[in-house]
Parts: structure tokens; sequence; C-alpha cells
């Protein structure tokens, strides 16, 4: 039972001693473990500064990226339609281009054949002309042989012809 109800003397002792430590304690250590909780506490408030302030520079940057990304976006979908721009230009000029070369080539082969046809009509009159004058010739080498139609040939010749 000397445990559970001290004697006055022990309270004393016990009491004298608290004292004591507390105004150790009060007159060294309160001052800086307070100046230490103090600096906790800036440094926490700061930190949460900074962490404050680092989530709107990274909800800037976030909105900045975005900014950028649909910038991108706009940028390659205009490339991509003035390619596709430029690739129905090429080949609507490049079938343009392929006509008249093809009409070209179509006239060139058109005046190439009636060229052709006129030159092979000029050898054929050119042939005909001197086979016609080759039969005319034996035709008359055998009708002039005789002296007297020479002569009957002359005069008609003559009397057909008017003089001016």
């Amino acid at each position: 039972m000397d445990l559970l109800i001290p004697e006055v003397g022990t309270i004393f002792w016990t009491l004298l001693i608290f004292l004591i430590a507390v105004f150790i304690l009060a007159r060294f250590a309160w001052k800086p473990v307070l100046n230490g909780l103090k600096e906790r506490d800036n440094s926490i408030a700061q930190a949460l500064q900074a962490a404050e302030t680092a989530k709107k520079q990274v909800s800037k940057l976030h909105a900045e990226s975005d900014k950028i990304m649909a910038e991108a976006r706009n940028e390659r979908d205009k490339i991509v339609q003035e390619a596709r721009a430029f690739k129905e230009s090429v080949i609507t000029d490049a079938r343009e281009e392929a006509k008249k070369e093809g009409h070209k080539m179509i006239q060139e082969a058109r005046e190439a054949i009636k060229n052709e046809r006129n030159a092979a009509i000029f050898e054929i009159k050119k042939q005909v002309a001197e086979l016609s004058v080759a039969i005319s010739e034996k035709i008359l080498m055998q009708e002039l042989a005789d002296p007297a139609k020479q002569q009957e040939l002359i005069d008609k010749t003559l009397n057909e012809v008017k003089f001016n």
C-alpha cells in the first residue's frame, strides 16, 4: 500500500525536482524547441506555398502544352490539306498534260498518215504517167510506123490547133 499512498516527503521532493526540471527546461530548452517548431512550421508553410506555386506552374504549363498541341494539330491538318490540294493539282495538271500530249501525238500521226497517203498517191500517179507514156509511145510507134499515117496525123493536129 505504500506505493499507492505516498508520504509527504516523497511528494515534496518529487515536486521540487519537477519544478527545478521545469525551470531548467523553460530557461534553456523551451526557446530552442519553440524556435525549432517555428522553423519547422515556416518550412512546412514555405513547402506548401512552393507546392501551390508548382501546382499553378504545372497547370499553366499544361494549359500551354494543350494550346501548343492544338496549334500543332491545326498546323498538321493545314499541311495535310495543302498536301492533298497539291496532290490533286499535280494529278489534274498531269492529266491535262497527258491529254494535250495525246491529242498532239494523234494530230502528228494523222498528219504523217496524210503525208504518206499523198506521197503514195503522187508515186502512183507518177507510175501511171510513166506507164501511160510508155504505152502511148509503143502505140504511137506502131501507129506511126507507116509514113502515110504520120502525114495524116500531122495534118489533123494542125487543123485542130487554132492560131491566134
